[in-house]
């Protein structure tokens, strides 16, 4: 105070008295920030062991679709002609122009690889699936988002791919990124071979969240303790399955949807990070598919 010497008595009073209130009003503000930040729960939560998360693939974990990154691997490979690449090339520009999942470009999507892999052996496939993830798959990977499975991991708990992309390119992905295992689409084999049928439906929509209340079911997991991360407002039944939705890079629909419920949001595309959020609605039907998908999951990992 001595540099208030100067000052009459009455200035030198309300001056003191001013800094006293400034030094105050800052401890305050400084308490309070401190406050509010001990009162937001940690998230994810660590150790916590029937807490997991579930993650969409396709723009969600990775740029692009994942059938069209394999099909350009297997025409590398021979595995079809140009005219067929070309169809890949359409329905990959229809996903990234759209930034929608089109039920029929889905259904045509899936028809061709189908067709293509028939008669050639799972194990051929998976071979191959490690090095076309290396060739077209790795560098596609949002780092955004595989920093929040990163985190879940970090945390203890267990982090799964759901997908509508075949299970053998999805558990790939999944073992490459570190993560737990994959949900996918099941195409049938007869001793090894694939016969170019599907087993029940694509794990797509509905499906999916039937697939993820199965997985849960399994592995004693609390889904109101449980996040999923998706771009597609197809994934509303998932999202709305879990504690913690998350939409990410979300299509217009979706984006809506999720200022709407108020869950989180985080766009990796432009580099914008929406607020936070909060909790959901219900959820849809596709058990046979689901069920299908995570009972296959779960023989695969257990065995």
């Amino acid at each position: 105070m001595a540099a208030l010497g100067w000052l009459t008595p009455r200035r030198r009073s309300a001056t003191a008295r001013s800094v006293l209130a400034g030094e105050a009003s800052a401890e305050a503000a400084r308490k309070s920030t401190q406050d509010i930040s001990d009162r937001e729960p940690e998230f994810p939560v660590h150790g916590d062991d029937r807490a997991a998360a579930f993650f969409d693939l396709d723009n969600t974990v990775m740029q692009g679709a994942a059938l069209f990154h394999f099909g350009r691997g297997l025409y590398k490979r021979k595995f079809f002609e140009t005219r067929d690449l070309v169809r890949f090339a359409w329905q990959q520009a229809w996903f990234r122009l759209a930034g929608v999942e089109d039920p029929e470009h889905m259904q045509e999507a899936r028809d061709s690889a189908l067709s293509i892999v028939q008669g050639h052996r799972v194990s051929e496939l998976q071979s191959i699936g490690e090095e076309i993830y290396d060739e077209y798959m790795a560098e596609r990977i949002w780092p955004g988002t595989r920093a929040l499975a990163q985190a879940h991991l970090d945390a203890g708990q267990k982090v799964w791919l759901v997908t509508a992309a075949p299970v053998e390119i999805a558990q790939v992905i999944a073992r490459r990124l570190g993560l737990t295992g994959a949900l996918g689409t099941v195409a049938e084999s007869v001793d090894g071979v694939y016969t170019g049928k599907l087993v029940g439906e694509p794990l797509h929509g509905p499906a999916k969240a039937e697939a993820v209340r199965a997985l849960a079911l399994a592995e004693e997991l609390d889904l109101s303790r449980c996040a999923a991360y998706s771009d597609s407002h197809n994934d509303i039944p998932m999202l709305s399955l879990v504690g913690h939705p998350y939409a990410i890079n979300p299509d217009s629909k979706l984006r809506k949807h999720a200022r709407r419920m108020d869950w989180r949001l985080r766009d990796y595309r432009t580099g914008r990070k929406a607020a936070k959020v909060g909790i959901p609605a219900a959820a849809g039907v596709g058990a046979v598919a689901g069920g299908t998908a995570a009972a296959i999951a779960l023989h695969r990992k257990r065995r």
